[in-house]
């Protein structure tokens, strides 16, 4: 088969473990809520939404103008969705009517031919699909399937998902090759890995085709989106009346046909939806070049384009990639968007070919730079996520406006945090994949998981106290003692691995693509622990990353850790620490919920009067400092903003 495996789906999975649990726990019961409200144009000092607002007037229930972004319907579409994942978990009578008189609302803001989008009906009637290239009209659409994919699956109810299979029915009328058709795609890729949801869960093979046309079409000379563009006479949607120079279609990753594109260039996060769809088309129809295709785009970004907390996008310029190795530090953008449609791409990879890399890259960007990006009290968000801070720069300087020293309450474009609830509360279905033979374990979250096997169907059950412990306990049950293969993957950060099967240690373990394989036949009650040691590392960056050249940063498993104000006073950069420094880690529990710290003996340039000298001659001039780091996820959670770095200075 060209697929080597398939996740294991979300209501078949369960997780509780002390970490994890809690965050499932916040999104339920407060993310949700809180972003209901601010949907709702509820918070108070916080950026309007509109988002519900155009979708009463839309359907007649209300009266006024258009407001926000162009895309944003999308934001109600993220949190529909999250709400389906979380009722798949947790029934919630309250939720699910809540959901269902939105649902309700946006039925009726269809308009007789199924479209579906508030800003054209209300502010540009008529102008359907004459600027693809700026206003996200499929985009939204796409937002829109995947929350009626995953209400249905989570309820049964078909509402939402009638409503949107309407709305495919007219896309898949308007755009194609055949006469009459427009011969497009949009200038934001999303509804092409959409389309592919749709199909599975319809079994209707014109979404599935009309998403290969979309990924097929893109970047064929010549360019739709230029003749657009030439025929709206130069202007786009966000210079009203402004001619312009042409548009960069590196910017929509459409300046090549995607099989012919070798880097990860453009606006990020249409770059890893893009690939998202890439790799479900290759594996739905073993096409081999979209394949290798997704292989070359991934080394691209991963190898060379990837900050070491799993985030990507370098500038604020297009929020996009720049060229190899170019990682700053302070002005880096690093969306949070980004690194959960790097999640989704990873997850894909997974399913092409099991290689332990796309789970550490997976594992990776979950745990730093999306939870990262939310408070710990759930409301409050990062668009940005830096790995380094200086609160006046981020004031003051122009180049570093977007770099925020404390997260919002919401933001006008605000499309991160309803992609944050709607990851951590499908987070289940990131854990587990299988074929018919083997059960892969990518990521290690305690719970329990249903899995079928061929003939089979097996109960697996994992606890631990990861991300702080690497001591992981599997217990098996099949409801048939029967031959299969447990595969386990060796994190990249692991060095040496312990595995034993019933208390009796394995020698000679069979490791393949980083995942250690335990092939036998399985008896219920059989316990596997499987110990993967956690020692504090010092990461050094390759010498081309420029911004990191003699500086170091802090990991313990999959967690990289930084230094704050509030733990080592200001001027963090000028912080020194030996490479053979001893790194001790410590559990603190009365720090920020219980975390591991890591503290070291380092040195700081010591404070003295400088008066009003700018420059003098070179003195050595330093003092001993015990350092402080937490984990990077956890920074700006206390005090008053001060300054953060990853990455410190080695001597």
């Amino acid at each position: 088969m060209f697929t080597q495996s398939k996740a294991v789906p979300l209501k078949q999975v369960s997780i509780n473990n002390h970490f994890w649990s809690h965050y499932t726990k916040l999104v339920r019961e407060v993310v949700i809520p809180y972003q209901w409200e601010a949907l709702n144009d509820r918070i108070s000092d916080a950026e309007p939404s509109y988002a519900i607002q155009n979708f009463r007037i839309a359907a007649g229930l209300a009266q006024g103008e258009f407001g926000g972004m162009v895309f944003q319907d999308s934001d109600i579409a993220k949190w529909l969705e999250a709400v389906g994942y979380s009722l798949a978990l947790t029934p919630d009578p309250h939720l699910e009517q809540l959901a269902d008189e939105v649902i309700d609302i946006i039925a009726l803001a269809q308009q007789p031919d199924g479209y579906l989008n508030t800003y054209f009906t209300l502010k540009e009637p008529g102008k359907r699909w004459t600027n693809l290239f700026d206003c996200h009209e499929l985009y939204c659409a796409g937002h829109m399937i995947e929350a009626a994919v995953a209400y249905y699956q989570a309820t049964g109810k078909r509402k939402l998902l009638d409503v949107m299979c309407r709305y495919a029915d007219l896309i898949d009328s308007v755009f194609g090759l055949e006469a009459g058709k427009i011969k497009a795609y949009d200038g934001h890729q999303e509804i092409e890995l959409a389309l592919i949801k749709l199909y599975h869960v319809t079994g209707a093979a014109k979404y599935l085709n009309l998403s290969k046309y979309f990924i097929d079409e893109r970047g064929v000379a010549p360019s739709y989106l230029l003749q657009e563009f030439e025929k709206r006479g130069r202007i786009t949607h966000w210079q009203p009346g402004i001619v312009v120079s042409t548009p960069n279609l590196i910017y929509t990753q459409s300046h090549l046909p995607v099989r012919e594109q070798k880097d990860a260039v453009g606006h990020a996060v249409r770059a890893v939806y893009m690939y998202s769809a890439m790799a479900d088309l290759a594996i739905l129809t073993e096409d081999q070049e979209l394949k290798e295709s997704c292989l070359r785009l991934w080394k691209s970004m991963v190898h060379k384009q990837m900050y070491i907390t799993g985030g990507i996008g370098t500038t604020h310029h297009g929020e996009a990639f720049t060229f190899d190795y170019d990682l700053p530090n302070d002005t880096i953008y690093a969306e949070t968007c980004a690194s959960i449609g790097l999640i989704f791409f990873a997850q894909r990879m997974l399913q092409l070919e099991v290689k332990s890399e796309y789970a550490d890259v997976m594992e990776r960007a979950l745990y730093n730079n999306v939870i990262g990006s939310m408070s710990l009290d759930g409301k409050h968000y990062f668009y940005v996520n830096p790995l380094e801070v200086w609160p006046q720069a981020s004031e003051s300087n122009p180049s570093r406006h977007h770099v925020k020293a404390v997260r919002q309450k919401w933001f006008g474009c605000s499309c991160c945090p309803p992609n944050v609830a709607r990851l951590i509360a499908s987070l289940a279905e990131y854990i587990y994949s299988s074929n018919e033979d083997t059960i892969y374990t990518h990521l290690y979250i305690g719970g329990e998981a249903t899995i079928e096997l061929k003939n089979n169907q097996i109960q697996l059950q994992q606890e631990s106290n990861y991300p702080w412990d690497g001591s992981i306990k599997f217990i098996v049950s099949p409801q048939n003692s029967q031959n299969f293969t447990l595969a386990f993957r060796i994190p990249g950060w692991s060095d040496r691995i312990k595995l034993h099967v019933n208390g009796e240690l394995i020698e000679n373990l069979k490791i393949v693509n980083g995942y250690v394989l335990i092939n036998r036949i399985w008896n219920d009650g059989d316990t596997v622990l499987l110990d993967l040691p956690m020692t504090v590392q010092l990461i050094q960056a390759n010498p081309s990353v420029r911004s990191n050249a003699g500086k170091a940063a802090i990991q313990r498993g999959p967690l990289v850790y930084c230094l704050e104000e509030i733990d080592n006073g200001q001027q963090l950069a000028s912080i020194s620490l030996a490479t053979n420094s001893k790194l001790t880690a410590a559990f603190d529990a009365n720090l920020l919920g219980g975390i591991v710290v890591i503290e070291a003996d380092a040195s700081v340039e010591a404070a003295e009067d400088w008066s009003e000298e700018l420059y003098r001659p070179l003195k050595k001039n330093v003092a001993p400092l015990r350092i402080k780091a937490i984990p990077y996820y956890l920074w700006g959670n206390r005090a008053e903003p001060g300054e953060m770095s990853v990455w410190i200075r080695t001597v």
